[in-house]
């Protein structure tokens, strides 16, 4: 039998030409109805794939734009309780919260952080308290905490990876006693996952996920962010010594085995749009549920080019959710996740 040659023999590499060519091929075909688009589709966006990310403030009914983010509020606990019910309705497996300190609460130590009553063991008691079927995702890192706006323990102008180490474990264990589902490691001290395993473990929380920022970038996307959880204008310095180079790729790989020899369950890679590429690394090399973090700046952007009527929003928002599935991502944290699921509806 002779094989024809636009038919290359099994396991021979070949070029996409060599799988026939026009008029035979017509790759429109595939695409002329909506019903075959979607019977070919090769990646799919859900409300499953959400995490939709909260901000906590003292109060009671109680909501406060995030000038920097547009759509973006600030709730009070009890309205964390509503905005819970909501993910719940639209089919959102879990939200992550993030509080705004009060300034007179923030201090060297960061000793708020280990406070069982701070405003996240509050709200994550309230949600469980009202029996929402949602995951609570937990932040373990001290920023929000700090008088200095970084994520450690600052002495004589250095974060001190150990000394720090030691206080995420102590919050981690006061956040799984609230009632947290998931910690989700975002300081990048060294060894802290593997320490806040162990200590999960001897404390009985054999059943609790860490979902690591494994690999989060010293980054100019944060900014809306900091705004939002009140520590940007604090911020001495900046992160670089401890929060990824943007220049390094195979430098996440090694973060990534680290933290999963350590015990991480799943991975966060942090910004998102403009790391793809590190998604796809991490997700190809490893194999477990690796999420992506569409931060307050990406989000912002495209908030600002709707406003100007320079993207249409809702397709501008689904194609963004998509690009990260299409890259390997398992899900993503994103502020359109209420909006999303609704337009996936």
């Amino acid at each position: 039998m002779t094989i024809p040659k636009s038919f290359p023999a099994r396991g021979a590499a070949s070029a996409p030409s060599a799988v026939g060519s026009y008029p035979a091929v017509r790759m429109r075909r595939n695409r002329r109805a909506d019903w075959s688009r979607r019977l070919v589709s090769e990646h799919t966006l859900s409300a499953d794939d959400l995490i939709w990310p909260l901000f906590v403030i003292e109060g009671e009914r109680r909501h406060e734009p995030v000038a920097s983010m547009p759509g973006v509020e600030r709730l009070s606990v009890d309205l964390i309780v509503e905005a819970a019910r909501e993910a719940e309705g639209l089919g959102i497996p879990a939200i992550a919260l993030f509080p705004n300190t009060d300034p007179k609460l923030r201090t060297d130590d960061a000793r708020e952080a280990v406070n069982p009553d701070n405003l996240v063991c509050r709200a994550t008691r309230a949600v469980k308290k009202a029996g929402v079927d949602v995951g609570i995702v937990l932040d373990v890192a001290l920023d929000p905490y700090t008088s200095h706006g970084h994520d450690g323990l600052l002495v004589d102008g250095e974060i001190r990876n150990d000394e720090t180490v030691a206080v995420l474990v102590r919050q981690s264990l006061v956040q799984v006693e609230a009632g947290a589902d998931i910690l989700a490691p975002s300081d990048m001290m060294d060894g802290r996952i593997g320490a806040i395993r162990r200590a999960l473990e001897d404390a009985g929380h054999t059943g609790t996920q860490i979902m690591s920022y494994a690999a989060k970038y010293a980054s100019a996307f944060y900014g809306p962010f900091r705004d939002a959880v009140g520590s940007g204008g604090l911020l001495k310095g900046d992160k670089r010594t401890y929060q990824m180079d943007p220049a390094n790729s195979d430098e996440a790989l090694r973060e990534v085995a680290l933290d999963l020899a350590e015990g991480a369950d799943m991975l966060i890679v942090n910004p998102g749009l403009p790391y793809l590429d590190i998604v796809r690394r991490v997700s190809e090399t490893f194999r477990v549920p690796t999420f992506a973090y569409q931060v307050s700046g990406e989000y912002a952007m495209l908030m600002a080019a709707a406003d100007k009527g320079w993207l249409d929003a809702d397709n501008a928002i689904l194609e963004s959710l998509l690009a990260f599935k299409r890259a390997g991502a398992s899900g993503v944290f994103t502020y359109f996740a209420p909006h999303a699921a609704k337009l996936l509806r």
